[in-house]
């Protein structure tokens, strides 16, 4: 049932703006037909009223179905109906159809968005002709101050819409903003996972790649090599369709996502390229990967390929410590840094938006060179572990 109601409802939704006012321009189509006969709607003039008849029907047509277009087309709606509410008034009739003056001087200020100064100053002239024949038809039966009184409600009605009006597009605007933030945001992240994916397994493959020229008289090392070649390579693809997932869900990339578990990958796969790296493990990680192990897996991963790039063949040692709060970090290599290591610097690319995730998460983030080498290290809150 509740499914059904949805359709519906966005089946109605999906229509031309129009067809959804068409309901509003009936019911008072409606309510004014069967009232008609006792003329209870506004009186201006001071004209005796006339009893309905054909031409009081053909008028309340002329003030009601107008209100059809208060959205689609507001200008149009409301000469429309003011055309018909004059008629009304200069026949005396006096329906209850004449409530849609009102009602639509109300709506279309809230939805009018072009000349809108333009058309309260024709308004307004139009108005000024209309009081003027009215005072002139009914012989000045009726004071000038009655005719600005209902100028001075109908002007509180517009300024009323206008503030809608404003409300409207002041939440229009603040949607706009949150879903451009929402983008850039989404933009930024899938950027990081590319860098890190890419620098990672790239940097491991070129180095696989220049170390297999000097294997060539040893062909059971040479196979090898291409093969963890090989093998970095399709780890790069899986890395890379799980971004094309986050990036188009109908893709049918499975969900992955990487953890501070996987770091035996990580240094197996940094050894394989020619980096001495030692790894240490303190504690236990969590059963269920979260935030805060994904992040901890981007640091292992951005050290180890500072490693590679810039202290290729030195030792390295990873140190991982988990704990019920937090999980720290720390990659470390020994030997003079090179002048454009990133570890040396607080710029790069990687590092840059490690420092971001990890303060996101409410911890700490350092990136640090030294005579004797550089050191990756972080501080993740990662909440309670049970």
């Amino acid at each position: 049932m509740t499914s059904t109601v949805r359709r519906v409802l966005d089946g109605w939704r999906g229509r031309d703006v129009a067809v959804r006012d068409l309901p509003l321009a009936l019911l008072v189509l409606t309510v004014s037909l069967v009232l008609a006969p006792y003329g209870t709607g506004t009186e201006l003039g001071g004209l005796p009223s006339r009893p309905f008849d054909g031409v009081s029907a053909v008028i309340i047509v002329a003030e009601c179905l107008p209100l059809a277009l208060l959205r689609s087309r507001p200008l149009a709606c409301l000469v429309l109906v003011s055309g018909g509410f004059a008629a009304d008034q200069l026949l005396a009739f006096h329906s209850v159809a004449t409530l849609a003056l009102p009602v639509s001087v109300l709506c279309v200020s809230a939805y009018l968005d072009a000349r809108r100064r333009l058309a309260i100053a024709l308004l307004s002239a139009a108005y000024v002709l209309f009081a003027v024949a009215l005072y002139v038809v009914g012989r000045g039966s009726e004071t000038a101050m009655e005719f600005v009184t209902f100028y001075g409600v109908l002007a509180m009605l517009w300024i009323v819409g206008s503030w809608l009006r404003a409300r409207r597009q002041a939440e229009e605007e603040r949607r706009r903003r949150i879903a451009e933030e929402t983008r850039a945001a989404e933009r930024a992240r899938i950027a990081r996972e590319l860098h890190d994916v890419v620098t990672h397994h790239v940097t491991a493959m070129v180095l696989q790649a220049e170390a297999a020229q000097y294997l060539t008289k040893s062909p059971d090392r040479l196979a090898q090599n291409l093969s963890d070649v090989a093998g970095t390579g399709r780890r790069a693809i899986t890395d890379l369709r799980h971004l094309l997932g986050l990036l188009d869900p109908d893709h049918g990339a499975g969900e992955r996502t990487p953890s501070v578990q996987g770091v035996e990958n990580l240094v197996e796969q940094a050894r394989r390229a020619g980096q001495p790296v030692d790894l240490a493990r303190e504690g236990s990680p969590a059963s269920t990967p979260g935030g805060a192990e994904l992040v901890a897996y981007r640091v292992v991963q951005e050290g180890l390929t500072n490693a590679l790039k810039h202290a290729h063949g030195r030792r390295t040692q990873v140190d991982v410590r988990y704990d019920e709060a937090e999980i720290v970090v720390r990659v470390s290599t020994s030997g003079a840094v090179p002048a454009a290591t990133p570890g040396g610097a607080e710029g790069g690319r990687g590092l840059a938006g490690l420092r971001e995730r990890v303060a996101l998460l409410g911890g700490d983030f350092e990136a640090s060179g030294r005579r004797d080498g550089f050191v990756v290290s972080a501080r993740i809150p990662a909440g309670s572990r049970s």
